[in-house]
């Protein structure tokens, strides 16, 4: 098992979140701020490590098998994306998913910066679920 920060459609509510919804929940938690986060052509969020530049981004946290990564979640996770490490703001490093490099310069008119949010529900109007 290892842990898995979701900050997408894989959270609660969610278009994704079957992909770990048989998985347990550990909580709402943030990254470091670290990170600048972006809106793909309004469909779905990246990540991506800045040190100069980042903010915290909320996200949420599941227990889940590698195997399962592998097989239920990472197949519908868009080209745009990859599996990297994430940076939790209480020191702990655990798997997300990232912008791919080179993404932010091949498609710059794709993606919007709205690391301002500090989360993919904040920014687009949705409620937060209760625990």
């Amino acid at each position: 098992m290892t842990e898995l920060f979701c900050n997408g459609g894989a959270m609660r509510g969610g278009s994704l979140h079957h992909n770990v919804s048989s998985h347990p929940f550990v909580g709402t938690v943030r990254t470091t701020p670290n990170y600048r986060f972006f809106s793909v052509r309004d469909e779905f969020p990246a990540l991506l490590l800045d040190h100069t530049a980042g903010a915290a981004i909320e996200g949420e946290l599941y227990d889940i098998p590698l195997d399962a990564i592998r097989t239920s979640f990472l197949p519908d996770e868009p080209p745009e994306l990859e599996l990297t490490v994430v940076a939790l703001e209480d020191g702990r490093s655990v798997l997300g998913v990232g912008l791919r490099p080179g993404v932010l310069d091949a498609q710059p008119d794709e993606l919007t910066d709205i690391t301002y949010a500090g989360s993919w529900r904040r920014y687009r109007g949705l409620p937060q679920p209760l625990s």
